[in-house]
């Protein structure tokens, strides 16, 4: 398979690797340096396109691929309240397009099990949840894609949560003092060299259930979305990260 790459940072070289490993070809890789050569007809040299960049670009991205015909794994966050136009103009144009906010084999059955834990936990209103994200200091969003996801997954299926909010804990000082029952913290901490930890955390009185996932290096983000490549090539429609997965 022929592989194009929109964002060629530290992500898309791993992606690069693991792809080359796994006997595709990258036919075209973009980043900041080589813009120019962001065109249909590059694009089209490609059998899918994998898109690893920066919420300011990612729709253009998406259209551009579209544009050309060619299937797009978006791994960008950070657009998701786009996604009811986006769907609408990948499937009036009759294009394919999937997206995650982690592709990851173990992040998708942990999100998988977060919610399925949610629902066992509608029995047991004297435990609070909280949600709990740590992340190497270069990264720039706060929550990350995957701790809203996983947040949104609890949300769905526990009654007493109504919505989330984001603290994000600097030098031990924190505010989540302001955080409302019905509210489900999210805690973001910042610490060098973290790849990506995330926890949810039942807390009663009397113990303590934590639910963890421990990347400890980017490349089972990048294996999944060679992966999600695999899946969609040949595919058409609008697809979320999870439609890859037979969660039974």
């Amino acid at each position: 398979m022929k592989i194009a790459l929109l964002g060629y940072g530290k992500m898309g070289k791993i992606i690069e690797k693991i792809a080359i490993s796994r006997k595709h070809e990258i036919v075209l890789t973009i980043d900041h340096d080589t813009l120019d050569d962001l065109t249909v007809e590059n694009l089209q040299k490609a059998d899918v396109v994998i898109e690893f960049t920066m919420p300011a670009s990612v729709l253009d991205n998406i259209k551009h691929c579209f544009n050309a015909g060619v299937p797009i794994v978006v791994g960008t966050t950070g657009w998701y309240d786009q996604i009811p136009e986006i769907k609408q103009l990948c499937e009036e144009s009759n294009n394919t397009l999937l997206y995650g906010s982690n592709f990851s084999v173990g992040v998708n059955i942990f999100f998988h099990v977060n919610r399925l834990l949610a629902k066992v936990m509608n029995n047991y209103p004297y435990y609070d949840v909280q949600v709990e994200e740590i992340h190497h200091t270069q990264k720039l969003d706060s929550p990350s894609g995957t701790a809203i996801t996983i947040a949104e997954g609890i949300l769905d299926n526990l009654e007493t949560k109504s919505e989330w909010v984001n603290v994000l804990t600097t030098d031990d000082k924190s505010d989540d003092d302001a955080v409302s029952n019905n509210q489900l913290l999210i805690e973001s901490l910042r610490i060098d060299s973290v790849p990506g930890t995330h926890t949810v955390i039942y807390d009663s009185e009397v113990d303590t259930i934590e639910f963890k996932h421990t990347a400890h290096n980017r490349n089972g983000f990048a294996l999944g979305a060679v992966l999600a490549a695999e899946w969609v090539h040949n595919k058409k429609g609008f697809y979320a990260v999870d439609a890859m997965f037979d969660f039974k």
